[in-house]
């Protein structure tokens, strides 16, 4: 959950959710299940999906905390087309986005 003034996760709950995070990658290079993996850990079954989906295409590098929603570039995109001279009128793909494993 994220707050419109630069709030966001403090840092020892995000620290704590990158830790189950880095522990899921861990269980699904040993194989476990899904749903042994989220009895575990105590998180929802399909939190778990959404992390091994994300861990299968990149790795444990996925699964890393990004930081502070404040301190994300939200913009960067746009800025740099718009410096570049392309197209303004042109859609930006968000360069941004939250780990892919919801509440995990």
């Amino acid at each position: 959950m994220t707050y419109p003034q630069g709030g966001g996760l403090p840092d020892e709950r995000r620290f704590f959710r990158e830790k189950l995070r880095l522990e899921a990658a861990e269980r699904f290079s040993q194989g476990d299940k899904n749903t042994v993996i989220a009895r575990d850990l105590r998180v929802s079954v399909r939190s778990v999906q959404r992390c091994r989906k994300a861990w299968s295409q990149d790795e444990p590098g996925a699964l890393a905390s990004m930081g502070p929603e404040s301190l994300l570039p939200h913009f960067a995109p746009r800025i740099a087309m718009e410096q570049s001279g392309q197209a303004a009128s042109q859609p930006v793909a968000q360069e941004h986005s939250a780990p892919a494993c919801g509440s995990l």
